[in-house]
């Protein structure tokens, strides 16, 4: 209910109605006076109400009658009437009805009772209710109810004293409160000018209104007062302390600085009055040391008055005020304050004096922006104190000396708990023993080398609550308990760098946001303000050196996480707004003191050390304060600290373990989060932080895992790392913030991510540094962040990558394998993430990043290391399995690195590279640009180089194969591309004025593909290993053959010199020098063939092959390359090879070039092109050769590759000239050249070797002169027309010699038929082919060529003889295994030579010769050349030897050959009688047959009977062919020739024994069928009538008288023998001679039945019938053979019984 109310004013009205009343009933017998005015008022009462409306204003214009009553009660003095006013009024007062005289008499009612010291309190309560409730109050009225107050305050009454100073205190503020109110009033008005301010009186208040004249009053007073001097205004002061004045004026200054800071009036008092008073208070304190007492300082002239705590308390307490309120006014002085607060902190002040400074200072350190002010007022001008950095300083030097001088005032201090036990120490109170086992919980507390000052908590963070400057009731300094200082310091620290960090960043944050402004040119008049950033800069580099001294300072002494983490923090803080303002040094230094810290204590870390030492030049003023230097503060071990962890220290020098602690992991903790969350300022400290975590993570063990994360792992080696339950759950975190740290490195700007980069490289060079020379583990720290700083930020990869890899590259480059390992380990993932991450553009529309993503990769090459380069073509292969389609223009440089092999670099690298290589043949040589190609060849063919891997050589030739493959398939796109690159490429070298430079330039590109396959085949082909030759030779011949024709015809000039003939030359370089040492069987269990188991045989081989391949290309291609102009001179060459090849001295080779020989023979002149080539038909050209010919063979190309090579042959049409087709093109001289080679290879290797035959001479084989012979039917279809005489001697000459070549003995099995079948060795089959061929050219060829018949009769008669004279070979020595059986071949004498069993093959040139006698007997030729004789001559031999033959089939045959020969020739010769030439033949002839029908040699034991009927009736067969053939014509034949011919029939005719016979087979053995054939032929001819020459007649006349008488002998002895022999029978032979006499003599009764009788000479008719009684008187005998035989004679005589007519009838005798 508001008191203006009408209830209000009733009740008001009523009230004071009953007070009056109240009075005057009280006064009614002791103050009448009293009573009366008591009554009248309530008259008046009544009538003011009565009379107005407003009736509490007409009170008020009433109000001195209203109140008169009561003030004359207060003057009875009586108690209960004074209390009854004294209400009363202060009812009035409350409703605001007193006007300004009433209020004027109340007080001077007051005063008197104050006077009387009665109802103090009232008075008070009185005194207050007036003035709070009007403003009537004014001037002196005002200033005696103050000074009314004021003297109740000093009253002896306790109570009073104390509520008069409450008064007291609130009738101030109202003052105040007043002025505040008017000046609020007047607010809108115009100002008046205030009066200049000079030198004007300081009473000089006229310009004031009335409530601030009072305020100034009351102020200027308070401030006499508290000087001790008279007040001006407060007239009837009694008496004041100086301690409640400077209360009030604390209070008047602390809650109403606008009053200062609008009237400058005040602002004067402020300067002129309060701080001069403030400074002159403050002297004692100043010049006190602790100490120091009057006595022992006797020469100072007056005693030095002590500090008074009250005092000295509540004027820290008013500069607090000034200095937050008025700075801005008071500059100097509080200049002055602040020095002072500063020097109050000194240790020889007082403990007490110390605690109250350091709260002020507190307070101070709670306002950044006043911290602000100083330093821009003072600090930041020049010639004045540098006031903040001093009280950093300050504070900073307080802190260290609570540690350093525990000082004598505070005893506790001393005594700390020794080893952290709480016990018998004073603060044990705060120390809780623990369980007996776990560690004690400590009370939070700082120690710092046996120093022990527990920590409290003082102010809640950012309030700088008071403890001792509120003490406002003590008089006596108070005991400060231990730690109090301390922790209000801490305090002050921590608030000081909260608040300037957090005001900074605030602004900063503000700065950042608004647009840069555009700088207005500064005029040179205005002062300008220092800029926001100058100033931030000054505070920092102000205050922190004497921040980070102390900070460092605690945070070793720091036994409390809780404190730790927020020392930690502020170091943080301090470091990250250091970086923002780009304050390098100081940013440092906080770092540094977060490192050391992280680290074992005394753990020597270089980059720590160096680094305070430089950050700055002053040496050992870096942290000085005020003139002491304090030193960094490292470490104390002795400290009771947790410790966590046990570990190997990464530096050489705290040998064995070293220990971390829990306050190291919280270091740790926080030098993470200052990375994390700022290390886009950390720029170059980067280096640092890094070098500290890599430490840290060392002893703890952490290792590099995948993508660079550090996971738990165990320390290699020493004692292993010990890890506390503690740290071993922190770690996985540690290693999560590690990793979240670098992955936060995304966000960094470019500068700040290269500072982190350069660090990471740094630290890693060190590591590098430290694991040279030593087996210790590496740190793998750096290497492995700056893995994974360049995974995160692939994104903007370019612009650190070169600096990363080139580092990494280094790291590769280390002797330390661990080392090694991870520098290859984190180059290569972070190539695979590179190129497998999304950049934008693609890769592969940004070739630039490409390449420069993959050339580390190449750059690894470079490494020696093979395990680098293992991980390298790991690397490959994965790009290749993941990028392979989209490397583009990358590949050369992968290509580059699978190539990158080297023999020396062990299997299992070049295994890895070939994979890579493989994968790439297989899958990606369509996506890969085709100016590539050529690089993928190279590479194959240096894996087919390489000597570590056989197999992979061989599978890198396949791999050739298979891009050859790909060449053809895709011939046609490739093409197109190469050319458009050719183009470009040749515009710029005719830009640059060069050649253009590429291999093999002129041909196409194309062909340049295919050039450089040929080319690196062509290497492999002449590579020392064997296999590897052989496949590539294969395959290079194979390619050549499958796709040659894809090459334009101008290419394959290069194809036949450049790789053809350049390979047959190495090759046949090599094969001549190799080495003919065994070499042994390699790798232990592989076994070499013996065929191989020399180089010179192996080489052989690819000889062999090489040649085999150029000759097939030439066969094969023959058609394209004549067209080409030098043609004839290849095709010398060619033949140049195969000459030597052929004689070379090793058999495999020298065979091989005949096979090769063979093959380009096989050609045929291209006739238009699909003719049949009918003109070898009529050669007889072998049947295999024509359907070679005519299928698609190799000669014809598919029909595929054609159209293809169609297609590219057009687009060099041009480049061309084609022969016409109507051109023949003139081969004969190529086949003439062809002729000459076969001729010189025959000649040098038939030539038998000179001089003695050693060992060693070459003696070619059996297969190679078969072989070489083979060639000659081929190569003479090519040259038979002008094959002449001359040639075929030539021929001969080599038949001849090819088959007089010995086979050595050890071969002989293999080519000698065993001895019982009559074989031709090939060779021989060959050699009689040749002349076959020959032979029936000469039969369809012209008449001139008729007169070769001779020359090759005569050369197969030569081959005749060897039946029974095998040839000789040059000096040789050679067994003749004729008819020896198999197993008298000598095989254990090797070196000798066999020579072949020639008989077969004379035997089959025998045959051969009758053969071709039959066809050309009558030729001209044959008969002029005297062949018949020849013939006859050469089979006399073996028909002379008969038995002495090497084998008895030789004259088998020679006797049946002649038998032929003679019933074709004779007819001949007896026509060519009268011409003579064949005069000589004859004797030749009977010289034949006496040689062979009475031979000289005897029958072998062995021969059975049948064996010699067999040969008998041959021997009759020769007879029969005189007397068919000869002896019928004998007037045509030379009668010298038929009388030989008579005596032979004579000698046969005569039966002589052979004394060798057995008797048993004796009648077998008498050849008597022989004998009787000849004596039926010699009677034939006798009895003839033809006989021509009494010559003959004779001969055969007396060879018929002989042989009766002879007859007539052996029967006559026969009988006398019989006769004496009685029963014993007689001999065989002597039986057997009687029969055969008996049969002749049956055989001539016959003859003489069938003769003319006048054909008949008399005599022998005599002769016969005398033999008649002689063969009756044989009928006794008593053999019955003899008998049947005597019977057969006996018979035909009857036939002569009766004389013969004529005889009786001319009666002759």
């Amino acid at each position: 209910m508001s008191t203006s109310s009408p209830e209000a004013v009733k009740k008001l009205l009523d009230n004071m109605q009953t007070d009056l009343r109240s009075l005057s009933m009280e006064c009614k017998k002791k103050f009448p006076p009293v009573k009366e005015a008591a009554e009248s008022g309530i008259v008046k009462i009544k009538t003011i109400a009565a009379r107005h409306t407003d009736v509490l204003a007409a009170l008020k214009e009433n109000s001195s009658e209203v109140v008169q009553p009561f003030l004359m009660g207060c003057g009875t003095k009586e108690p209960k009437i004074t209390q009854l006013c004294l209400a009363a009024i202060q009812r009035l007062m409350s409703h605001e009805v007193v006007s300004e005289a009433a209020a004027g008499n109340i007080i001077n009612m007051l005063w008197q009772l104050m006077e009387n010291g009665l109802e103090e309190l009232k008075l008070l309560q009185t005194v207050l209710v007036l003035l709070t409730t009007n403003t009537v109050v004014h001037d002196e009225v005002l200033s005696k109810a103050i000074v009314l107050c004021f003297r109740l305050h000093f009253t002896k009454d306790n109570i009073t004293n104390n509520t008069a100073a409450a008064t007291v205190r609130q009738v101030v503020t109202v003052v105040f409160e007043r002025m505040v109110a008017e000046d609020e009033r007047f607010k809108g008005l115009a100002e008046e000018p205030p009066a200049v301010q000079g030198n004007s009186n300081r009473r000089s208040v006229s310009t004031l209104r009335p409530s601030a004249k009072d305020a100034y009053m009351l102020f200027q007073d308070l401030c006499q007062l508290v000087n001790a001097d008279a007040p001006y205004w407060l007239v009837g002061m009694t008496e004041m302390t100086r301690t409640f004045g400077l209360e009030l004026l604390e209070s008047v200054l602390n809650d109403f600085p606008e009053v200062f800071l609008q009237h400058q009036e005040f602002s004067f008092l402020l300067k002129e009055r309060v701080c001069p008073l403030v400074i002159k208070l403050f002297s004692p304190n100043i010049k006190f040391r602790q100490g120091s007492s009057s006595s022992s300082s006797a020469s100072s002239p007056a005693p030095v008055e002590k500090p008074y705590f009250p005092i000295c308390m509540r004027l820290l307490r008013v500069v607090s005020v000034l200095i937050k309120h008025f700075y801005s006014l008071l500059v100097t002085e509080c200049e002055i304050f602040l020095s002072l607060l500063v020097k109050f902190l000194d240790g020889e002040k007082p403990q007490w004096l110390r605690a109250v400074a350091v709260e002020s200072v507190h307070r101070l350190c709670v306002q950044p922006h006043l911290l602000r002010c100083f330093c821009q007022s003072y600090d930041m001008k020049q010639h004045s104190t540098k006031v903040f950095r001093d009280i950093v300083n300050a504070l900073g030097s307080f802190i260290q000396s609570l540690f350093i001088l525990p000082s004598a005032g505070n005893s506790s201090s001393t005594s700390a708990p020794a080893g952290g036990s709480a016990s018998g120490a004073q603060g044990s109170a705060q120390g809780i023993p623990g369980s007996a086992g776990g560690p004690l919980t400590m009370q939070a507390a700082f120690e710092y080398r046996g120093t022990w000052i527990p920590l409290m908590n003082v102010s809640v963070q950012g309030s700088a609550k008071a403890t001792y400057l509120e003490m406002l009731d003590k008089v006596e300094p108070p005991s400060i308990p231990e730690g109090y200082a301390m922790s209000v310091a801490f305090s002050a620290l921590l608030d000081l760098v909260r608040g300037i960090t957090a005001m900074i960043e605030k602004e900063l944050a503000v700065e950042e946001q608004k647009p840069e402004p555009v700088t207005p040119p500064l005029s040179d008049s205005t002062p300008h303000e220092p800029l926001a950033h100058e100033v931030w800069e000054e505070m920092v580099n102000a205050c922190w050196c004497g921040l980070l001294a102390a900070l460092s300072l605690l945070l070793d002494a720091s036994t409390d996480e809780t404190a730790t983490e927020n020392i930690l923090k502020a170091e943080l803080s301090m470091a990250a707004l250091c970086g923002r303002l780009g304050l390098v040094t100081p940013r440092d230094a906080f770092i540094t003191a977060v490192c050391k810290a992280s680290l074992p204590p005394h753990y020597a870390l270089t980059i720590l050390s160096s680094n305070t030492a430089n950050l700055s030049n002053k040496g050992t003023r870096v942290y000085s304060i005020q003139g002491q230097c304090v030193q960094m503060v490292s470490p104390s071990s002795e400290s009771h600290q947790q410790v966590v962890a046990v570990g190997q220290p990464l530096t050489a020098q705290p040998q064995g373990t070293v220990v971390l602690t829990a306050k190291n992991i919280q270091c740790m903790r926080t030098l993470l989060n200052l990375a994390h969350c700022h290390g886009v300022y950390l720029g170059t400290s980067w280096q640092l932080v890094l070098a500290t975590l890599q430490h840290l993570v060392w002893i703890l063990g952490l290792k590099p895992a995948v993508g660079g994360v550090l996971k738990p792992g165990r320390a290699v080696e020493g004692p292993s790392t010990v890890l506390t339950t503690a740290v071993m759950t922190d770690l996985p975190v540690i290693s999560n913030i590690l990793s979240r740290l670098f992955e936060s490195s995304q966000y960094l700007d470019d500068v700040s991510l290269h500072h982190l980069i350069n660090a990471l490289c740094s630290l890693s060079m060190e590591a590098m540094e430290m694991a040279y020379g030593n087996n210790k583990e590496p740190s793998l720290f750096a290497v492995a962040k700056l893995l994974e700083t360049g995974l995160v930020n692939m994104d903007r990869i370019e612009i650190l990558w070169r600096p990363l890899t080139a580092h990494l590259l280094e790291v590769c480059q280390h002797p330390n394998a661990r080392m090694r390992e991870w520098g290859a380990e984190a180059i290569t993932s972070l190539i695979k993430a590179g190129l497998s991450y999304k950049h934008e553009p693609t890769l592969s529309h940004n070739q630039r990043l490409q390449l420069l993503l993959l050339n580390p990769l190449k750059e690894l090459s470079n490494v020696l290391h093979a395990d680098i380069r293992q991980k390298q073509l790991e690397c490959v292969l994965q790009i290749l399995q993941n990028q392979g389609d989209s490397l583009g223009p990358g590949w050369p440089l992968v290509l580059g690195v699978i190539g990158a092999i080297r023999n020396d670099q062990g299997e299992s690298l070049i295994r890895t590279a070939f994979q890579c290589l493989q994968l790439v043949v297989t899958d990606f040589l369509p996506t890969m640009p085709c100016t590539c190609l050529q690089i993928v060849v190279d590479v194959a063919g240096s894996f087919g180089l390489q000597n570590q891997e056989l197999n992979i050589s061989l599978t890198s030739i396949g791999l050739l194969w298979n891009i050859s493959d790909y060449f053809f398939q895709r011939g046609e796109t490739i093409t197109e591309e190469l050319e458009k690159e050719e183009a470009v490429l040749v515009k710029q070298a005719q830009d640059k004025g060069e050649p253009l430079n590429r291999p093999f330039h002129p041909a196409p590109p194309f062909d340049c593909l295919w050039l450089c396959l040929y080319a690196k085949l062509g290497e492999l082909c002449v590579d020392p290993r064997p296999a590897v030759r052989k496949s590539a030779g294969q395959t290079m011949f194979s390619t050549i053959a499958a796709h040659g024709t894809l090459l334009q015809p101008s290419t394959w000039n290069i194809v036949v010199w450049k790789v053809l003939f350049h390979l047959l030359n190495c090759v046949r370089k090599s094969s001549t020098t190799a080495d003919k040492e065994k070499i042994e069987s390699g790798g232990g269990n592989i076994l070499i063939h013996h065929s191989r188991d020399t180089a010179e045989k192996q080489w052989a081989e690819t000889w062999v092959l090489t040649l085999a391949g150029v000759a097939r290309i030439f066969n094969t291609r023959r058609y394209l390359l004549q067209q080409l102009g030098d043609f004839f001179k290849a095709w010398e060459v060619l033949l140049d090879h195969i000459q030597s090849a052929a004689l070379s001295k090793n058999n495999e080779v020298s065979l091989a070039a005949l096979k090769s020989f063979q093959e380009i023979l096989q050609l045929v002149t291209p006739v238009k092109d699909m003719d049949k080539p009918d003109a070898l038909s009529a050669m007889d050209v072998s049947a295999v050769l024509m359907e070679s010919l005519q299928s698609s063979g190799p000669g014809r190309p598919l029909v595929r590759s054609d159209s293809l090579a169609e297609r590219l042959a057009q687009r060099y049409i041009a480049q061309l000239q084609l022969p016409l087709p109507g051109e023949e093109q003139d081969d004969s001289s190529l086949w003439w050249s062809a002729w000459n080679t076969w001729y010189r290879i025959g000649t040098d290797c038939t030539r038998p070797p000179s001089g003695g035959m050693d060992k060693l001479a070459f003696v070619p084989s059996q297969p190679f002169l078969a072989a070489l012979i083979q060639i000659f039917p081929p190569l003479y279809q090519h040259i038979a027309a002008g094959f002449s005489m001359e040639d075929l001697k030539k021929l001969g000459v080599i038949l001849h010699g090819a088959v007089s070549v010995p086979i050595s003995s050890d071969a002989s099995p293999f080519i000698l038929p065993s001895y019982t079948e009559a074989v031709l060795t090939s060779l021989q089959e060959v050699v009689l082919t040749s002349l076959d061929v020959l032979q029936k050219a000469i039969c369809v060829g012209s008449e001139k060529l008729q007169v070769m018949y001779p020359a090759i009769l005569q050369q197969l008669l030569l081959f005749v003889e060897f039946s029974c004279k095998p040839p000789q070979y040059g000096k040789m020595e050679t067994k003749h295994v004729a008819n020896a059986k198999y197993n008298q071949i000598q095989l254990f004498a090797p070196a000798e030579w066999v020579a072949l069993n020639y008989v077969p093959f004379a035997e089959r040139s025998l045959e051969v010769v009758v053969d071709l006698y039959h066809k050309t007997a009558c030729h001209k030729a044959v008969i002029n050349e005297k062949v018949l004789q020849s013939i006859i001559k050469t089979l006399r031999v073996p028909l002379g030897l008969k038995y002495a033959c090497p084998a008895e089939s030789t004259w088998k045959l020679a006797v049946s050959s002649l038998l032929k020969v003679l019933s074709i020739g004779l007819p001949v010769a007896r026509q060519q009688a009268s011409s003579s030439k064949f005069d000589t033949m004859w004797p030749e002839l009977a010289n034949a047959f006496e040689d062979f029908l009475f031979t000289k040699s005897t029958p072998p034991d062995n021969l059975s009977i049948q064996e010699f009927q067999r040969n008998e009736a041959v021997d009759v067969e020769v007879v029969q062919l005189i007397s068919a053939e000869i002896l019928p014509f004998a007037n045509f034949i030379p009668k010298e020739f038929v009388g030989r011919i008579m005596s032979m029939l004579n000698k046969g005719s005569i039966h002589s024994q052979s004394s060798s016979f057995t008797e048993a087979e004796m009648d077998m053995r008498m050849r008597e069928e022989f004998s009787k054939v000849c004596f039926e032929t010699l009677l034939q001819f006798s009895f003839s009538n033809k006989v021509t020459t009494p010559q003959e007649g004779y001969i055969s006349r007396m060879a018929l008288s002989v042989l009766l008488q002879r007859a007539q002998d052996v029967l006559r002895r026969y009988v006398e023998d019989e006769r004496l022999s009685g029963r014993c029978p007689l001999p065989r032979q002597q039986v057997t001679e009687i029969i055969f006499v008996l049969k002749a003599i049956s055989t001539l009764m016959d003859s003489l039945k069938k003769t003319q009788p006048e054909n008949v000479d008399g005599n022998v008719w005599v002769q016969v019938i005398a033999l008649y009684p002689t063969l009756v008187e044989c009928i006794t005998c008593s053999s019955p053979e003899v008998s049947s035989a005597l019977k057969d004679a006996l018979g035909p005589f009857k036939d002569f019984m009766q004389p013969p007519v004529s005889k009786v009838q001319n009666g002759e005798s």
